[in-house]
C-alpha cells in the first residue's frame, strides 16, 4: 500500500471522490483517498476530465485580477463579464463587503 503524500500515516486507497468548485457539484472521479486524513488525490486523467467538466459549465477561469480605479472622491473594482454572468449580477444590487484580514474581503451579494 502507499502511504498517504500528505500526512504519511493513512494508505491511500482508489476511490469514488466528489469534486466540487464553488460550492458546485462537478462530478465523481477516480482518486485516492487517505485513510487517516481524507487527503483526496485526483490522477492526471481525472484533473483533465475535472477541467473539462468545469469549461462546460463555465466555472473555468472565474479568478481574475483587476485594477483598483477611481469614481470620484471613491475607488472601485471592476468585475470582468464572467464573474458578473456567475453571480447574475446587476447595476444598482446591493452587496456587504466585509474585512477578513488585513489583506482580504469578503463581497456577499445581498438578495
Amino acid at each position: 500500500m502507499i502511504k498517504c503524500y500528505e500526512c504519511g500515516k493513512g494508505n491511500l486507497l482508489k476511490k469514488q471522490a466528489e469534486y466540487r468548485q464553488y460550492d458546485i457539484l462537478i462530478g465523481k472521479f477516480p482518486a485516492e483517498v487517505c485513510s487517516k486524513c481524507g487527503e483526496v488525490f485526483f490522477s492526471s486523467e481525472s484533473v483533465d476530465k475535472i477541467e473539462e467538466k468545469l469549461k462546460k459549465k463555465n466555472l473555468w477561469g472565474l479568478g481574475s485580477q483587476t485594477t483598483i480605479g477611481t469614481s470620484g472622491n471613491s475607488l472601485d473594482i471592476k468585475l470582468g463579464k464572467k464573474l458578473v454572468e456567475f453571480f447574475d449580477l446587476q447595476k444598482g444590487q446591493r452587496v456587504i463587503i466585509e474585512p477578513k484580514s488585513s489583506n482580504r474581503f469578503e463581497v456577499e451579494i445581498v438578495k
